[in-house]
């Protein structure tokens, strides 16, 4: 099993006996780790510039006015570092301060009274809630919140454990969840709450009230802004901004990944034709489909231009199965689009054919730009061949693969490989091994032995980049074109015709492939 990291921390307060004593506190605590420590808002800033900590826990009131240095400072971390979480210890037990803190709708923030985090493991769990993107408050400040607002009995108690949750700063989702309900329905009980305790409330608990309300407000703000991210970044990098500090402070990671890029064939001859609003109509169909079947084998939609697509398996999150998934998901672009085709069909509307390449390698990863524009960004040669082999995907309908793609491929039967002859691309000085891919189709019946039960040999016509209906599958009765299958000597099965052999390998999907 591997050993998680520790959460790095950097430690903000004046007090050197209260700075110490935290430090003692958290240095039990082995999920922990300490990396420095600040007395004054500007060694905080400074600090956490320079070490980068996941976390900062800070006092509010520090030098030199001693008004809100702590949070201000953390604050200018936020900006820098969107992923840095920020525990705030408070000597005050007023909601307001808490709730203010929250108010901005960002994640990450919890809250905590100094004169408590040393008789649990409150501050850990704070630490661990906010390093992930949650939040947390302190329970006494929770009461506090709570119990000038309902008398006992008037509410039920599933109201009351709805109230206290949302009063802790869970989010509604999250509440949601818990109760198997949908945020929209558990947003309508806790307006149906608030107007239920609102009617003949003293002036008292119109104050509570208005607190919690600022509370709910928060949260749901919160949760907004994280949709609007989830919307504007590549899927999965919003979720990893929220759960990895790192992430959005320029770090780079070397990934091994597949990306796959594809392209409407004779889309500008397309366009020159179509009038622009059916265009964007068919260019919005289009994204959504791809979108869709990208996503559904767990890919990364990096980005739409015009009519390309470019997507990346194993990145921001890595996985093993990237060059199976990224292929997976070639094929169900295709057929995707071929519905979408049969559909415009009947309107009279020019199909969209794609050519599409998937290439598997090492790329480096990070968020790049300037702080007021990032992109999420893979960086390599993986990057550029995977352009490369989209541009060889044709005519409409072809996926060509890399060979480390197709070597990843070994022993999956769902897929049948064709090796392309080697050729120079532009932009690399040694030639690439492509191959053609597709799904296998129905097989018919053949003279002589099951021909996918050993090493099979063909020699085809088909020139290479024709489309896949062209490809003779092994084991067929015949072949377009003209060819006619055979069995071959010491039981191979041959393709007689003109152009290249190809060993696709011993049983369908066994690799390497190479020329006979």
């Amino acid at each position: 099993m591997v050993a998680m990291e520790p959460i790095t921390v950097l430690l903000a307060d004046d007090n050197l006996i209260a700075r110490e004593g935290i430090r003692a506190l958290l240095g039990t605590d082995p999920a922990v780790r300490v990396v420095a420590v600040a007395a004054d808002g500007d060694e905080l800033v400074r600090a956490a510039f320079e070490l980068r900590p996941q976390v900062v826990v800070t006092d509010i009131r520090m030098p030199p006015t001693f008004q809100d240095e702590g949070i201000a400072g953390a604050k200018e971390v936020r900006r820098r570092h969107p992923g840095t979480g920020v525990v705030v210890l408070s000597q005050f037990d007023d909601p307001e301060y808490a709730i203010a803190l929250l108010a901005d709708g960002a994640a990450g923030f919890a809250y905590l009274l100094k004169d408590q985090v040393g008789d649990s493991d409150r501050l850990s769990r704070a630490i661990r809630e906010v390093a992930t993107g949650g939040s947390m408050l302190d329970p006494q400040i929770v009461a506090a919140m709570l119990s000038p607002v309902a008398r006992r009995g008037e509410l039920t108690a599933e109201q009351e454990n709805l109230l206290a949750d949302m009063a802790a700063g869970r989010p509604v989702k999250a509440i949601a969840a818990a109760r198997r309900r949908t945020p929209e329905a558990v947003n309508g009980e806790i307006e149906e709450i608030f107007l239920r305790l609102a009617e003949g409330a003293s002036a008292g608990r119109r104050g509570a009230l208005r607190r919690l309300r600022l509370l709910h407000t928060a949260l749901l703000r919160r949760e907004e802004q994280g949709e609007t991210l989830s919307r504007l970044l590549p899927s999965g990098l919003a979720e990893k901004l929220r759960t990895d500090a790192g992430a959005a402070t320029g770090r780079t990671e070397r990934l091994e990944v597949t990306v796959l890029m594809s392209d409407v064939r004779g889309y500008s001859t397309i366009a020159e034709y179509t009038d622009p609003a059916v265009l964007a109509g068919q260019l919005n169909a289009h994204r959504r489909e791809m979108n869709a079947a990208i996503l559904g084998h767990g890919g990364t939609v990096m980005q739409y231009v015009g009519d390309a697509v470019m997507a990346v398996f194993g990145a921001p999150f890595a996985r093993p199965d990237h060059a199976l998934a990224a292929c997976r998901a070639a094929g169900a672009m295709h057929t995707r689009q071929a519905g979408l085709d049969q559909a415009w069909a009947g309107d009279g509307l020019e199909p969209f054919g794609l050519g599409i390449g998937v290439c598997s390698g090492p790329v480096a990863a990070a968020l790049l730009g300037s702080e007021e524009r990032l992109e999420y960004t893979l960086v390599g040669d993986t990057v550029n061949l995977a352009q490369r082999l989209e541009d060889l995907a044709r005519p409409a309908g072809t996926t060509v693969i890399s060979d480390a793609t197709a070597a990843a491929l070994r022993g999956h039967a769902e897929f049948d490989v064709w090796e392309m002859p080697a050729r120079t691309v532009k932009g690399r000085t040694t030639p690439v091994r492509p191959f053609q891919l597709h799904p296998p189709r129905p097989r018919t019946s053949s003279p002589g032995p099951d021909v996918a039960d050993f090493p099979r040999l063909v020699e085809c016509t088909t020139p290479v980049g024709a489309p896949m209906a062209d490809s003779l599958p092994v084991g067929a009765a015949s072949a377009p074109g003209g060819l006619a299958a055979r069995p071959a000597a010491g039981g191979r099965a041959s393709v007689s015709g003109r152009g290249r052999r190809w060993w696709p390998g011993r049983g369908r999907g066994d690799f390497p492939v190479r020329d006979a």
